[in-house]
């Protein structure tokens, strides 16, 4: 079989694919603010959790057979949960990424960063996707050698990294994502890069607004297409995974994202999905042929409250 035009080798994505479950981890100023995209202005005091178990968070996705986490290491907030030599606007005293990082290893997961492109903090003159629309904004350049300096903090301080998530890459427009992809390469040739695509369509893939991406995304939807022909009418099947971009193939996996509640970030009104629905969701996910990478948020302990572990540990079952 072709190995096709692609970044990565078939068999570095199939391993990727793999792995099926991980779970998401957003936390930061918005878990403390009760907003799930800030306007940037609060104070880093705000961030202020009584301890970060990450030792937990690994462990009890361990038992739950997850095989990768993935954590919002800066948000639309723009608060770093590293200690980053280019803002003040980070954690002090700490570093979230490295206890996470270390804790996946001594659990045998796999560990995955999720950076923002949307920052109402770090602005560099950018009009943001908050004030104009995701769609509409485009980052300065000063702002684009903010992020990628900040992208080689992470890449290169943390080891080996499962997959780096960028989101809203809109408004990186093609040349920042490219530049985001050679980066990437060029620190972690083996790692897949994902650009989020959102919620743009279960059976496309976003080349306008999400290309170059490793891995396409599915927010809060499944991967679906229709077979047609003698005896199958309109059976909904799994991608086929092969795109065609600019004339030539590329073998694109995918990833739903979807939550373990109905919020991104820990919020009080949150409701947690039954054990049996999340169930279904991971095994619709893996039958279409993708990861599911589940959300299930710290509180502002810092801990994994103990509703969501219980719904989060039934899945070992699976």
């Amino acid at each position: 079989m072709s190995q096709g035009a692609q970044r990565l080798p078939l068999d570095v994505l199939r391993r990727w694919e793999e792995a099926r479950f991980g779970m998401f981890v957003h936390f930061g100023m918005s878990t403390f603010l009760g907003e799930e995209c800030p306007d940037g202005s609060a104070p880093r005091e705000n961030y202020a959790p009584d301890t970060v178990d990450t030792d937990r968070w690994a462990r009890i996705a361990r038992d739950a057979g997850v095989r990768y986490v993935v954590l919002t290491a800066k948000h639309v907030a723009g608060h770093c949960l590293w200690p980053s030599r280019l803002t003040d606007y980070r954690v002090e005293g700490g570093d979230v990424v490295a206890d996470l990082a270390d804790s996946c290893a001594r659990h045998g997961l796999g560990m995955g960063l999720y950076y923002c492109s949307w920052d109402n903090h770090h602005r560099f003159g950018t009009v943001t996707a908050g004030e104009v629309g995701i769609f509409a904004s485009r980052v300065t350049p000063a702002y684009l050698d903010f992020q990628l300096a900040q992208l080689d903090e992470l890449l290169t301080g943390y080891g080996p990294l499962f997959e780096l998530w960028i989101d809203i890459p809109q408004v990186l427009g093609p040349e920042g994502r490219r530049a985001v992809c050679d980066l990437a390469a060029s620190r972690q040739p083996s790692m897949p890069v994902v650009m989020n695509q959102g919620c743009r369509g279960s059976s496309t893939l976003d080349l306008e607004h999400a290309w170059p991406t490793d891995v396409s995304t599915r927010e809060r939807q499944y991967p679906e297409c229709q077979r047609w022909g003698q005896g199958v009418s309109g059976t909904t099947i799994g991608h086929e995974r092969w795109y065609e971009v600019e004339g030539e193939r590329h073998y694109v996996p995918t990833e739903v994202c979807d939550c373990i509640g109905y919020h991104w970030f820990h919020d009080e009104r949150d409701r947690v999905r039954a054990s049996a629905e999340v169930a279904a969701m991971r095994t619709l996910a893996n039958a279409r042929g993708a990861n599911l990478l589940l959300n299930v948020p710290p509180d502002r302990t810092g801990r994994i409250p103990e509703a969501l572990c219980a719904t989060l540990l039934a899945q070992a079952a699976l």
